[in-house]
């Protein structure tokens, strides 16, 4: 299987792709890009710098036009995370991002035009040293091929398949070998037979994921049904967890699913109870409060918000940090031993402290 490399260049992080590289965690920006102002750019910039922190290493952003691709393009020179161009209709679209130190475009087959200009962007790509990913769903399947889905000639997973090797037909025409590929159905069955099938018979970088999976908690089953039964047979190279929630929450379901794959891949790992009857704890609130910071930090600990001192320490004994408490006391505990027993009004000082000494 061949490496691809994103990034490296214009002070860009590099992230690899493929052969036995971690598998890494990917994200779309939800919104328009706007940098029409410092505050603007100030925002997208944390933001950026936020969703790397959280463990994303790279991002795609929709580009529609060509004002949108100025904008992008300017972004570029704004960080060092790698910046995938995502583009459909227009050709011409990704030979203008291609100016800019983009690291990646994404093209899908069924919409970006004829062979002669794929091999125009692809040229353009090879002597710009920029990868490619071919993106294939339902939504943008060649005509003929959603014609034949429709007339029961093939069925919708073969469809998907075809399509995918077809543009990947092209790009070897082209010797172009820096290409992942994408193939990606709203139906957890189906993603995870075209992806099986097409990994048995070409061996490129997979790009993987549920599409259109839905709110937060039927988008997070979906992806982690489908990408535990992928990643477990190996297949599968980088990952984005589509949800119709904020990338951050992407980025963090990314992050659990690769755990619940290889549990000794590190990082942190919050576990909290559920909360019932019993509870003087309230763990909902410790856990929405303080899991961003949580999954920011780079230690390899475990962390437990539990509902109350009955069950508390005993049951996440082997956490190296928690913490419960009882009406207005507050306990912390440290690989399952009371350190500190005091008032609520300085659990949080207290827990911060513990966290940040380990």
């Amino acid at each position: 299987m061949n490496t691809v490399k994103v990034g490296g260049f214009a002070d860009i992080n590099e992230v690899f792709i493929g052969s036995d590289h971690p598998v890494s965690i990917q994200t779309m920006w939800k919104d328009k890009l706007l940098l029409r102002d410092t505050s603007e750019k100030k925002y997208v910039v944390e933001r950026i710098e936020g969703l790397s922190n959280l463990g994303c290493s790279i991002l795609r952003f929709s580009v529609p036009d060509i004002e949108s691709a100025d904008v992008l393009g300017k972004l570029c020179t704004l960080t060092t995370m790698p910046l995938v161009a995502d583009i459909h209709f227009d050709y011409k679209i990704a030979l203008h991002i291609l100016d800019f130190p983009i690291s990646k475009i994404r093209i899908n087959p069924g919409n970006i035009g004829s062979k002669e200009k794929i091999h125009t962007v692809l040229q353009k790509a090879l002597d710009k040293n920029v990868p490619v990913r071919i993106g294939v769903n339902g939504g943008s399947m060649p005509v003929d091929l959603r014609k034949a889905v429709d007339d029961g000639i093939k069925n919708h997973t073969e469809a998907l398949i075809e399509a995918a090797e077809r543009e990947l037909a092209i790009f070897d025409e082209h010797n172009f070998n820096q290409v992942i590929v994408s193939i990606k159905a709203s139906s957890v069955k189906e993603t995870i037979a075209a992806n099986t099938a097409f990994a048995a018979r070409n061996d490129v970088p997979l790009h993987v994921g549920v599409t259109e999976a839905g709110p937060l908690i039927a988008g997070v089953v979906r992806n982690t049904a489908a990408l535990y039964n992928l990643l477990c047979q190996g297949i599968g190279n980088t990952i984005r967890i589509s949800l119709s929630d904020t990338m951050e929450k992407e980025v963090i379901a990314g992050r659990e699913i690769l755990l619940a794959v290889n549990e000794c891949c590190g990082g942190v790992r919050i576990i909290s109870c559920p909360r019932c009857g019993r509870c003087s704890f309230d763990t909902h609130l410790w856990t929405e409060k303080w899991q961003t910071y949580l999954y920011s930090l780079r230690k390899n600990i475990t962390v437990a918000f539990m509902g109350c001192p009955v069950n508390g320490p005993g049951e996440a004994r082997n956490a190296d940090i928690g913490i419960t408490g009882s009406d207005s006391k507050v306990l912390i505990f440290c690989n399952g031993k009371i350190k500190h027993r005091l008032d609520a009004a300085l659990a949080e000082k207290v827990f911060k402290e513990e966290l940040d000494s380990i």
